[in-house]
């Protein structure tokens, strides 16, 4: 891949695109009837958070022990699970009224910390990981290793957290 100027725009605008308008279908009030198997998403997700965690820290042990096929391997399986998730995540929340979270006690604000900081990041980290692989692909290394200074650290704590929010909350699952 070559590194253009409109490569450049396309991330900028992605970057700004894929939040927003996440945040837009979710925002419908209207839901879709795509049926009783969206009930399963969440536990999809769950697991799909918990193989993301796992693929970018074998992608990182990878190139930290200079094997960079595998670390292309995983960073690939790690950017898929991305898009899987979030093709689902909108799936679910179309489909499905919001699920209130039922835990008392210090558990209530730990619960919200993490969902909110789950959230925020995970709109940021969109576009460190989007120039982050478009780095890569280009064979700008120096660029890639620029963006995944930031990329790697967010997108791991957005796994995680999304795995720990999903703890949280799946007892409260209708």
């Amino acid at each position: 891949m070559k590194k253009t100027a409109a490569n450049d725009k396309l991330i900028q605008v992605l970057s700004i695109a894929i939040p927003v308008a996440v945040a837009l279908l979710i925002g419908i009030q209207t839901r879709i009837p795509l049926g009783s198997w969206t009930k399963v998403i969440p536990h999809i997700i769950g697991l799909l958070n918990t193989t993301t965690a796992l693929t970018l820290v074998l992608g990182y042990g990878a190139v930290k022990r200079k094997n960079i096929e595998l670390h292309r391997k995983m960073m690939g399986i790690s950017f898929l699970q991305g898009a899987v998730f979030l093709v689902l995540y909108i799936l679910y929340h179309i489909s499905n009224p919001s699920t209130a979270f039922g835990g008392e006690g210090i558990i209530r604000p730990i619960y919200y910390f993490l969902l909110l900081s789950h959230i925020l990041l995970s709109v940021v980290v969109v576009r460190f990981v989007l120039l982050a692989i478009y780095n890569a692909l280009a064979g700008d290394i120096p660029a890639h290793k620029k963006f995944v200074k930031w990329a790697f650290p967010i997108w791991l704590y957005v796994s995680i957290s999304g795995v720990l929010v999903y703890l949280l909350i799946s007892p409260y699952y209708a």
